[in-house]
């Protein structure tokens, strides 16, 4: 139960992060309005951030898939 619970916080968690992240152009964002902004220089600290609290969040996501998956199996 817990970890359905923790699948869902993380699911809604991971989508929120991946619509925060900007455009890199050429696709659906700039459909969007994404392409309407001027990428200046690099990423700054707070994109990087961002993409390492997505990692993180995308591989708890996974673990809680593959928990939920073996205790099923196991029932």
């Amino acid at each position: 139960m817990g970890f359905s619970i923790a699948l869902i916080i993380f699911s809604l968690l991971l989508m929120m992060l991946v619509l925060m992240h900007k455009g890199k152009g050429g696709g659906l964002s700039d459909m969007f309005g994404g392409g309407m902004q001027s990428s200046v220089g690099g990423s700054s600290v707070a994109e990087r951030n961002l993409d390492r609290i997505t990692v993180v969040v995308g591989l708890l996501w996974f673990v809680c898939i593959v928990v939920l998956g073996l205790l099923m199996k196991l029932d």
